[in-house]
């Protein structure tokens, strides 16, 4: 195994993320907990020094499993991590009744790693409200030594991680991004990294598979990378894009069964970066599959002039392009959730006046009647 320096101590460089443990029957509240605690203990005992769980994992349940099962090791043989759900609001003003109630199911007396959970639109102005006293109480916790180290995970834009930087910037000991080679331009995964990096930083990284999307390419793009690199699997090019980007410290893959995580544990046995052509190329790849499954927005706004509804149309066509191109998901319905009602794309009247100036010739209304129904907004 891999192992990255972070301040004084060494972190396995993939980590366990506990958000996709094997479950029961399809339902995702029900952990089989002894395919995980097999999972849990192979990790452990072959090099993974890094658990990440959550507040709302497997509903719930994923803080318990990583208690009940990890508790058996010596604590300091192991790095914690989970999160203060704010994704949910109405959790803003419970900071210190959750945190307590995670030490309590995670069987333990601190977290090494503790996060602000998914700061996005829908929840930067409660994170940066000091009448929650988050950051006070977070901070206090640290002191106490219940925190060894705190950070925050985002699935927001660019200014949204500007705003809680400019703010809480300073605290900061680490990013959670979601980064992979799919979204370094789909989901503008570039200029968040750049921005994190440019303020020293350490990355760590969810989703690097695309919720298991990466490990299963297109039959001509897969045969394509195999010129380059024979013996890679298709999982191994994914981790292989984030070993070639500097700063990134951890990598987290929710892994289902044994197989995945012996596979992906193989591939972290060494560091083998892209070089810059086969970097340039996976990329380009991976742009190429996203263009196929999208509509041809180029953001010129020519839309938007013509909407007697005045929909944001290229926000919602690019939201609309991550939804149908990745197969569902939380991202778009959060990011539409965020958005003011009389945005939603259900508003659009199906007048077309945004059709007759649309350099590209999209078929807009159809497409915001179709997303409305994808996502019941």
């Amino acid at each position: 195994m891999i192992y990255r320096d972070f301040q004084n101590i060494k972190l396995s460089g993939m980590g366990l993320g506990m958000m996709r443990l094997p479950v029961v029957k399809g339902n995702d509240a029900e952990i089989d907990e002894a395919a995980a605690a097999e999972m849990i203990d192979y990790a452990y005992k072959n090099g993974i020094n890094y658990f990440d769980t959550a507040w709302g994992y497997h509903n719930g349940n994923s803080e318990l499993v990583a208690g009940k099962y990890l508790s058996k090791y010596p604590r300091d043989s192991y790095y914690l991590a989970t999160k203060f759900p704010g994704y949910d609001l109405s959790n803003m003003n419970k900071v210190e009744e959750i945190f307590e109630k995670q030490l309590e199911k995670c069987q333990t007396t601190y977290f090494d790693f503790y996060l602000f959970h998914n700061v996005y639109e829908g929840n930067v102005d409660g994170y940066l409200n000091p009448d929650y006293g988050i950051m006070k109480y977070l901070l206090k916790q640290k002191n106490n030594g219940r925190i060894r180290h705190l950070g925050f995970s985002a699935h927001g834009s660019v200014e949204v991680m500007k705003r809680f930087l400019d703010v809480y910037g300073e605290h900061m000991e680490f990013c959670q991004l979601q980064l992979n080679y799919m979204d370094w331009h789909f989901q503008g995964a570039k200029e968040k990294y750049e921005l994190i990096q440019k303020a020293n930083i350490p990355v760590w990284v969810m989703e690097p598979l695309r919720g298991g999307k990466l490990a299963n390419v297109p039959e001509d793009m897969a045969a394509q990378l195999k010129k380059m690199r024979e013996d890679e699997n298709m999982p191994a090019w994914a981790f292989r894009f984030l070993q070639t980007l500097p700063g990134v410290t951890m990598v987290l893959s929710g892994m289902s069964n044994m197989e995945q995580l012996k596979e992906n544990m193989a591939t972290w046995k060494e560091d083998k970066p892209l070089t810059t052509e086969e970097f340039e190329k996976l990329v380009s790849f991976a742009d190429e599959e996203t263009r196929k499954g999208g509509l041809p927005c180029t953001a010129c706004h020519y839309c938007t002039s013509h909407c007697p509804q005045s929909l944001p149309i290229p926000e919602l066509i690019a939201l609309y392009n991550e939804h149908k191109i990745t197969g569902g998901g939380f991202l778009a319905p959060m990011a539409v959730a965020s958005m003011p009602k009389e945005q939603h794309p259900s508003n659009c009247v199906g007048c077309r006046s945004c059709e007759q100036v649309c350099p590209q010739q999209i078929k807009i209304s159809q497409a915001m009647s179709e997303f409305s129904s994808m996502i019941g907004m």
